[in-house]
């Protein structure tokens, strides 16, 4: 097996990460887990269209035992203790990395993933600032002078890194002429080069698991920690893992997936925009019987959405994990505080709810969020770090319940469609340019809303959904012209220069995927071809 790298320098340094004991590393993992990983993909299709045929998912009658055991997974490391106020975004470039880590927040989950576009120097420049930051030495100066520097009055948030999922290739490094495995790579190099200082750091490896569909794909990702672990001469137990439970059929497997990785696991998530994409994704031809209202309209207190929020605290503190709340994606408006406040006030009584739920910590996407979020928790934890304690014997979720999609409150809406299909050129044209997080309409969004945005166009078209405030049909004819009226506004907002290098080939792209046949599992896989 050999492995090559199509461009060993993308930015300054990147020599650094790309030395020849890392990429030996990383050529070692591909060896051991990438067939497995080929294997476990082509099985989610099998379990899709399984689901798709019958329009049910239920809990495995086969791990019924796990379910029913008196297990829990290992204790938290002190650095992991309190996590009330997790601080989301990606890191890079250098200035958002340091603006993350002097937050206040606990922890910042520094995103390989949605909220970062895979270019090849993002990747790099990522994994530079992630080592630079695990040795206290990042910094960063701007073109005006401006210098920024890590803080030394008050804790650094602790870095808990998300690679890519499971599905996304790195076309930058080949292994015997092939795409190395994105997850592999991003894990590899990251765990190379700071494992064994963070540990010495009193802190250690900690890492978001993202897209897991099975418990079989989190015993996966435990095969790699221990190798790893092994590998580099770390005690077991040093990586901690915390997995978000974005897709529908995790939801049923929460148990089994903290048990695969109970000598790692340190929690699961609660998401939102890629939850309610995986639902789309996997029942997107079961039926009307599965189609949303519009996303905006399905908020976290649908009952079908409580059931798994309310299965998952339950499920973390059984087991002694931690139970993280969601996204709080509002972006301050300096020009208009009114509306500041106002979205404020929303998050502040979402974190509420959360805080009350027994959720353990949440997420915000800016900074200035920090303390709204830190006073929800503080009120109900107290000095306390955690709420691991708060056990809910009470709550009882049938996979009905996890199921109910007809119990969201809405409609389908010819603007929520006019919203959604501006929205996903939005996003996607300031992917193609090389930045994954994006502030539209003040809030600040990342691949998952454009993902489940081009969703619930293309499952309107398969249903021909009739839209409520229109009387409209939802057809490939009335996409079309909608998609052309969006991306001229888009045009108009953004320039001619920007709209043919980004938004035109964004549109082309959405309108490509929402009007195919064959529904596309992930828009960042294409996407991912025009960037090079």
């Amino acid at each position: 097996m050999a492995i090559t790298v199509t461009d060993p320098r993308p930015i300054d340094r990147a020599e650094e990460i790309l030395t020849p004991k890392a990429l030996a590393f990383v050529e070692e993992l591909h060896k051991r887990f990438a067939g497995t990983r080929n294997e476990l993909l082509a099985a989610r299709v099998v379990k899709r269209q399984r689901a798709a045929d019958t329009g049910k998912l239920d809990f495995l009658p086969e791990t019924q035992d796990v379910r029913n055991g008196d297990w829990k997974v290992a204790p938290a490391p002190a650095a992991l203790q309190d996590r009330r106020v997790e601080m989301t975004g990606p890191a890079t470039p250098a200035k958002m990395a340091i603006n993350a880590l002097n937050s206040g927040a606990k922890v910042w989950l520094a995103d390989l993933e949605d909220a970062s576009t895979p270019t090849w120097a993002n990747v790099i420049d990522a994994l530079l600032n992630l080592r630079d930051a695990a040795t206290g030495r990042l910094s960063y100066t701007s073109p005006e002078g401006k210098e920024y520097t890590l803080r030394t009055d008050a804790p650094l948030a602790v870095v808990v890194a998300r690679p890519r999922g499971w599905h996304m290739p790195e076309t930058h490094l080949l292994i015997d002429g092939e795409p190395a495995v994105g997850a592999l790579v991003d894990f590899g190099l990251h765990f190379f080069h700071t494992a064994k200082q963070l540990v010495m750091n009193g802190q250690g490896p900690y890492y978001y698991l993202p897209k897991l569909e099975s418990h079989l794909e989190a015993r996966l990702w435990n095969d790699v920690f221990v190798f790893a672990q092994d590998f580099l001469g770390l005690g077991q137990g040093m990586v901690r893992a915390t997995v978000l439970i974005e897709t529908i059929p995790a939801a049923f497997e929460m148990d089994e997936i903290l048990y695969e990785l109970r000598d790692h696991a340190a929690g699961l998530n609660a998401g939102r925009w890629d939850y309610l994409f995986s639902i789309i994704k996997y029942f997107r031809d079961a039926g009307e019987e599965f189609v949303l209202p519009d996303r905006a309209t399905v908020a976290m207190t649908a009952p079908f959405m409580r059931a798994y929020t309310e299965l998952l605290v339950k499920t973390c503190h059984h087991r002694g994990a931690f139970a993280m709340g969601g996204m709080a994606a509002v972006i301050p408006n300096r020009r208009h505080p009114e509306v500041t406040e106002a979205a404020f006030e929303k998050v502040r009584a979402d974190k509420t709810r959360e805080a009350n739920d027994g959720f353990d910590g949440s997420w915000v996407a800016h900074p200035d969020l920090v303390p709204t979020c830190r006073e929800a928790f503080d009120a109900v934890l107290g000095e306390r770090p955690n709420q691991l304690d708060k056990q809910r014997p009470e709550v009882s979720v049938t996979a009905g319940q996890l199921l109910d999609i007809a119990s969201a409150k809405g409609q389908v809406t010819e603007g929520g469609m006019r919203l959604n299909l501006y929205v996903a050129v939005a996003y996607t044209a300031v992917w193609l340019s090389g930045t994954g997080a994006v502030a539209i309409h003040n809030l600040m969004e990342d691949a998952a809303t454009a993902e489940i945005s081009r969703s619930q166009v293309w499952q309107q078209i398969r249903n021909k959904s009739v839209l409520a405030d229109t009387g409209n049909t939802a057809t490939r004819e009335l996409v079309e012209r909608i998609l052309g009226e969006e991306t001229e506004r888009l045009r108009t907002e953004f320039g001619d220069e920007a709209f043919r290098r980004y938004y035109e080939p964004a549109s082309k792209l959405i309108g490509e995927i929402c009007l195919s046949e064959e529904y596309t599992d992930f828009l960042t896989t294409p996407a991912y071809e025009l960037v090079g």
